[in-house]
């Protein structure tokens, strides 16, 4: 005979279905397992804090399950009226039931779909748990199905996220990948930043904004080496940005000075935080060359100093990305019309063909 499926188990595709239509979704492990990653947009009402689940673990193995589960339910009972008013204040005014997820869609995840549910509150528990939600991931970027990635390129301080911000604003796809990975992209990327999110994090904040995407859709990006930071662009999706035409952005040295200065708002109060990456710089400079950076970052002198590191070690590192499929355009990234990367844009789409564009415009 067949066992009846558990009405309130729901799938990752129902799952998914209920959090676009705006379901809150309760990530149920721990706070060590939820800071590593989780699916974009629960929140952490963890059943056992770190310490509980590592006390009920060490019991389980070593004295008994029975023993192990008389002591989960000790610790969690004082509080169950806790988890419920907090569900019930992030769930106010949602029309869809509440999403509860643990690590395999286990007892932590079915324990707090039961309390809801007696409590009045409708909730599902997600099936496979956040080990499911992984596992789609890592699928998605596997068989790509995403529309056209257009790219814009450009040397150090041309103003790349700026621009991407001002198509974002007038109404473009866009995909911030720096933000996302909390990085600029660069030896100093992190600087003055919050940290950066895990591999499996950034991964499924990437795939959260890809899916936006449809097959016959585009999306306008930054170009990037496979790493931002300690993250990593999944391989298919770096692979996919190496193939439509780039659009290269061009500006002059000084005006690329000011705008490197203008992100560094907080750079006297991040002096002592320069000094280890210039250092890690010595292998490809020389330690001669390093000492005279360092005498301009003890002495102040930031704008000498960034038009240093841009000639001698930027712009050196970025000529090899110069596509030779491109656009040129030359764009003020505070001030300038947008029109020549819309003009850009079109092109590249109404071609139609990845790859196949080369010309040279700007204004």
């Amino acid at each position: 005979m067949k066992k009846a499926r558990d009405p309130l188990k729901i799938s990752m595709e129902q799952a998914l279905d209920f959090r676009d239509r705006g379901a809150l979704l309760v990530d149920v492990r721990t706070p060590a397992e939820f800071a590593e990653a989780t699916i974009p947009g629960a929140i952490n009402i963890p059943i056992f804090s770190n310490e509980e689940r590592a006390e009920i673990g060490t019991m389980y193995k070593q004295v008994s399950k029975q023993d192990a589960r008389m002591r989960g339910i000790e610790l969690v009972a004082p509080k169950i009226p806790e988890f419920i008013r907090a569900v019930q204040a992030a769930a106010e005014g949602r029309a869809v039931p509440v999403v509860v997820f643990c690590w395999r869609g286990g007892e932590r995840s079915r324990a707090m779909t039961s309390f809801l549910e007696f409590a009045g509150i409708p909730a599902r528990q997600l099936e496979g748990g956040h080990k499911a939600f992984r596992r789609h991931v890592l699928e998605y970027f596997e068989k790509p199905e995403w529309g056209r990635l257009l790219v814009l390129r450009g040397m150090t301080g041309v103003g790349k996220t700026t621009l991407l911000h001002r198509l974002a604003d007038a109404g473009y796809p866009v995909i911030d990948l720096e933000g996302l990975a909390n990085h600029r992209g660069s030896a100093f990327g992190n600087l003055g930043l919050p940290p950066q999110p895990g591999q499996k994090m950034f991964e499924s904040l990437v795939w959260d904004e890809l899916r936006k995407i449809s097959r016959d859709g585009y999306v306008l990006v930054e170009g990037e080496s496979r790493h931002i930071g300690r993250v990593a662009l999944p391989k298919n999706l770096h692979d996919a940005m190496q193939v439509e035409t780039s659009i290269w952005l061009n500006l002059d040295l000084d005006r690329r000075v000011e705008c490197i200065l203008d992100d560094y708002p907080a750079r006297d109060d991040l002096r002592d935080a320069f000094e280890p990456p210039i250092r890690a710089l010595k292998e490809r400079l020389g330690k001669q060359r390093v000492e005279e950076m360092l005498a301009l970052l003890h002495d102040g002198q930031w704008q000498q100093l960034v038009r240093e590191l841009m000639v001698d070690y930027y712009d050196t590192l970025y000529r090899h990305t110069f596509p030779e499929q491109r656009i040129e355009l030359e764009v003020d990234p505070e001030t300038g019309t947008l029109a020549p990367l819309e003009e850009a844009i079109r092109t590249i789409l109404e071609d139609g063909r990845p790859g196949s564009v080369c010309r040279q415009g700007g204004v």
